[in-house]
Order: C-alpha cells, then structure tokens, then sequence
C-alpha cells in the first residue's frame, strides 16, 4: 500500500470523527434549544424531552472516543494531525458537559412548574443569557469545521457578554428573595439554572480554545486576550 494511500485513507478518518463531532454537537444544541423552549413555556413535557436526549449524547462521546483509540493506535499521528485528534476528544467531552448542562436546566424547569412559583420570578432575563449562549455553541461548532481561529477569538471575547448577563441577573434574584422570602426556594433553582446557562458559554469558550490549539499549536487556556491574539498572529 502505498503513502498516498494511507494518507488518503487517514484523511478519511479523520473526516469520518470529526463528522461524528458536528453531528453530536447537533444534538447538544437541540438539546439546548428544547430546554430554553422548556423554560419560556414553562412546560414540563418539553423539559421531559430534553431529559430523555441526554443518553444519546452520553452515547456519542463514548463511541467517539473509542474511534480516536483506533485511530491513535493504529496510525500514530505526529504534530497537527495528533493536536486534532487530542482536540476532538476534549470538545467530545465539553459537549457531553453540554448535554449535561442542558438536562439540568430541563430539571430545574420542572421543579419550578412543581413549586408553582414560574409565573412569578424574572425568568425573562434567563432567556436572553440562554439565547446568547447557544448562539455562541452554534458560532464554535461552525468555527471547529471550518478551523477558524479569528472566529474563536471573537467566541472568547463574547463569553464576557453572558457572564455579564450572569451577575446582573445573580443582582435581581438576591433583590427579589430579600423581598419576599417566599420566592428563596424558587429563586435559588434560578440561580442554578443561570449558573447551568453560563457553563454553556464556557463550554463554547473551550471549544474555541481548543481551535487555536489545533491550528496554531498553542494552549491559551487561563492567557490574556492579548496573549491570545498574539498566538493567532
């Protein structure tokens, strides 16, 4: 066989996993999506549904993981090729964090229908963080297939707006249970709930990370952004 032929059929692999990747990260955003539904219709069917994904997503990340074995043992990659690989299996398993993420905001929905507080608590403002940090997922997902390190930047640099969005929102909930301290139970299944939105921007945010490391060969994670920039220079 000759190298052209391995390296064609490695090519494939690799094209084959990271198909596996866009395809699993399609289903965390459905999920995702189904959960914001869940949550501006307070509707415990949708929020069930979203519970009933997650095993799939669990799925996915453990047959993508056994794909990368394969092809680790069988074709031992060396520089970018290996960096790809080491990447698709860290963004396999911020995306099953992702579903994970997702599945709590769907619980949380449901235990705020069964408390009977949801009409009364600013859930509003959640959506907007929700819709943000989906939006972001969807920006990384696209940036992964196409290794678009600018686009990754500018992910980092929006994941500041949800975190924004986090802590002022953390502001009104505090005002409200001081307020009302009938409201602190209900409330604090929105803190959490806001807390499972902003991990989703962060999941984003690694995956973005992670392109930089693939196409340019370094780790900015825990850098400055003009550390980052300068890396994609």
């Amino acid at each position: 066989m000759s190298d052209k032929h391995l390296s064609t059929q490695f090519d494939s692999e690799l094209n084959g996993v990271s198909s596996r990747v866009m395809e699993m990260g399609g289903l965390a955003e459905s999920q995702i999506h189904q959960a914001i539904y869940a949550l501006s219709q307070f509707s415990a069917e949708a929020a069930q549904q979203v519970i009933e994904m997650e095993p799939r997503v669990n799925a996915m990340e453990i047959e993508i993981d056994r794909e990368l074995s394969s092809i680790i043992a069988r074709r031992q990659p060396t520089a970018r090729d290996l960096r790809l690989l080491i990447a698709i299996s860290k963004t396999t398993a911020n995306l099953e964090r992702v579903g994970d993420e997702a599945e709590k905001i769907a619980r949380m929905v449901k235990s705020i229908i069964e408390s009977g507080a949801a009409r009364t608590l600013p859930s509003s403002e959640l959506r907007v963080a929700a819709d943000l940090a989906s939006g972001l997922l969807r920006k990384a997902l696209d940036a992964f297939a196409r290794l678009d390190t600018a686009v990754a930047v500018t992910i980092l640099k929006e994941d500041d707006l949800i975190d924004r969005e986090f802590d002022g929102f953390v502001r009104k909930l505090i005002t409200y249970m001081m307020e009302d301290p009938r409201t602190i139970s209900a409330s604090l299944d929105l803190l959490f709930l806001a807390k499972a939105i902003e991990r989703i921007g962060d999941h984003a945010k690694n995956i973005a990370e992670f392109i930089i490391y693939i196409v340019k060969g370094a780790d900015v994670r825990h850098t400055t952004m003009e550390q980052v920039e300068s890396a994609v220079q």
